[in-house]
Parts: structure tokens; C-alpha cells; sequence
């Protein structure tokens, strides 16, 4: 059998293989790259040029006047988690992060304000996290989840314990003045459902009236006496050297579009997290279990 004059064309394709795959001299190329009217990316020095964006390109117009599509911007919105921010900064994937809670960073995804979402939304009717949420968006139907790690979720409360908080009862029953998280983040989500087990709700409780909006604003809270308690992962309650009461464990996910999970800066980022500095760390902050990291948890 005869083999293809041309090979099937790289994902990632350089300025050589761009100009063969779209039949054009390379200098027309980089004039369509200085006027930026090509879809590509800069990296280490090298113009990169994605093939499925050069495919929506060229699917838009032959006379395509315009920039390149409009792409999210390379941000990471929603949940906050302190082994998610140092692996950004370590494995140098180039993304931001932006913490405004779990459904907000979900929002943002959708609306393509963001690369991806992070977060850990418990579904209580099936006790599931992300999935349910995922699929009722209905019509999305190119969205993965990617697991990033189990964390132990609990009542951060002030070193030695003072007031002897054991469980969610003693909320009510000691009048505790408990720090909150914003609506929509999946800690608030986590502390409602399981609070409406016990056959309570926030509206039982002592709650300090400004939200906190990240796991260490709530820490601080705690810390500085503004609040006896507040649900929080135990890394920082370690980080800050309070007491910690489990209450669950939780799958944290990073979801995004699947052609995103292909692109550098996400392989990066995950290439960082097979490696064993990344083990060691999650296990000197406390609370994780890595051993499911890059897992895909959901693909539409």
C-alpha cells in the first residue's frame, strides 16, 4: 500500500509545517503574523500554531480580515487551593490564577473569561463532586474535568481548641461565631449540605457577617479572633497552626474545554504534577491524596 505523500499535520504545527499545511510561502506566513491576522502563540522564541485554531480560521472566511479568534485569557478562576497556586508558580505553565469561588469560576469558564475552572461542588443528592454540576449545563458538550486531589475538608478552629468544638452540633449548642465563604464557593456548598443532614442551616448559626473569600482569608479570620470557626482544607489550618475537625473528604477538579487540555500551558502544569516534588509537597502541607492527579473525571 502506497504510503501519504504528506504526513497527517502535528497538533502544534511551526512556521514551516503552517506554510505547507495552508499551501503558502513562509514569508506570507510571518506577514500574517506580524499583522496578527493568523492564530499562533510565541514560545521560547518559536511561533507555535495551533491546528484546530488555524482550522477555525480558515472555516471562518477565505478574505478573513480580523485577529485571531478571541481566545479566554490564561486564568485559572474559582476555587482557592494553596497546592493548586504553588503549582502554578513552580511549573511555570504561564496561567493566572483568579480565587472567586467554585460556581464562579464555573461562569466564567462558560462565558470564556477563563482557561479553566477550578472546583469542588457537591452534588447531594448523588454525593458526587463537579459531575452533576457539569452536566446540567445541557449543551456544552466539549468540557473534561480533570482531577487534581482529594482534600479534607473541616472546622478550622483556634489552636488548642478552646472552645472544644467536636462536630457542627456544637456550632448551634456554643453559640460559635463562624467565619463564612461567599455563596457559590464549594465550601459553602459542602457546609450547607452538611449541615442540612444534621437537620440545621446557616440561618442556626452565629455567622460573622463579612465572607470570607479564600481558604486563608478564613484562616486569618480564625487566627486574628474575628471568628471562633469557619470550614476550611486542613493545609491551612496547618499552614497557620490551628486546630483542624474533619468532617469530609472531597474531590477538587480543574475543568476546562478539551481543546484547552492539549495546549502547553495545561500540559505544563500537569506535567509538573507527575513529578515528585509535587508528591512532596502536597504531603508536607497535609490533607491531600495525590495519587489520582490527571485522572479524567468527566469528558463530555
Amino acid at each position: 500500500m502506497q504510503e501519504n505523500a504528506h504526513p497527517a499535520p502535528r497538533e502544534l504545527m511551526n512556521t514551516a509545517e503552517v506554510a505547507e499545511y495552508l499551501r503558502l510561502g513562509e514569508r506570507t506566513v510571518y506577514e500574517l503574523v506580524r499583522n496578527r491576522r493568523i492564530p499562533c502563540s510565541r514560545v521560547t522564541g518559536k511561533w507555535l500554531f495551533p491546528r484546530r485554531l488555524i482550522d477555525e480560521w480558515i472555516s471562518r472566511s477565505a478574505d478573513y480580515q480580523g485577529e485571531a479568534p478571541l481566545r479566554p485569557p490564561p486564568v485559572i478562576a474559582g476555587s482557592h487551593d494553596p497546592l493548586l497556586e504553588w503549582a502554578m508558580r513552580e511549573s511555570s505553565c504561564e496561567l493566572a490564577l483568579l480565587s472567586c469561588g467554585s460556581e464562579d469560576g464555573l461562569r466564567r469558564l462558560v462565558a470564556g473569561q477563563a482557561v479553566v475552572a477550578a472546583m469542588h461542588v457537591l452534588d447531594g443528592e448523588t454525593g458526587e463532586y463537579n459531575v452533576p454540576r457539569l452536566q446540567a449545563l445541557g449543551p456544552l458538550g466539549d468540557l473534561v474535568a480533570i482531577e487534581w486531589a482529594w482534600r479534607e475538608q473541616g472546622l478550622i478552629v483556634a489552636a488548642g481548641n478552646p472552645l472544644a468544638i467536636e462536630g457542627l452540633a456544637d456550632l448551634r449548642q456554643k453559640k460559635v461565631r463562624v467565619a463564612q465563604r461567599q455563596e457559590g464557593a464549594g465550601a459553602r456548598i459542602l457546609l450547607e449540605h452538611l449541615l442540612a443532614r444534621e437537620g440545621m442551616a446557616m440561618a442556626d448559626l452565629a455567622v460573622v457577617p463579612t465572607a470570607a473569600r479564600t481558604e486563608t482569608d478564613l484562616a486569618a479570620m480564625v487566627l486574628d479572633g474575628k471568628a471562633d470557626a469557619g470550614i476550611g482544607i486542613r493545609s491551612v489550618a496547618s499552614r497557620f497552626r490551628l486546630d483542624f475537625v474533619p468532617l469530609a473528604r472531597e474531590r477538587f477538579d480543574l475543568v476546562m474545554r478539551r481543546r484547552d487540555y492539549f495546549e502547553p500551558p495545561m500540559q505544563a502544569l500537569l506535567a509538573f504534577a507527575r513529578s515528585a516534588a509535587f508528591a512532596q509537597h502536597a504531603a508536607e502541607l497535609g490533607g491531600y491524596d495525590v495519587g489520582g492527579t490527571g485522572n479524567v473525571r468527566y469528558n463530555a
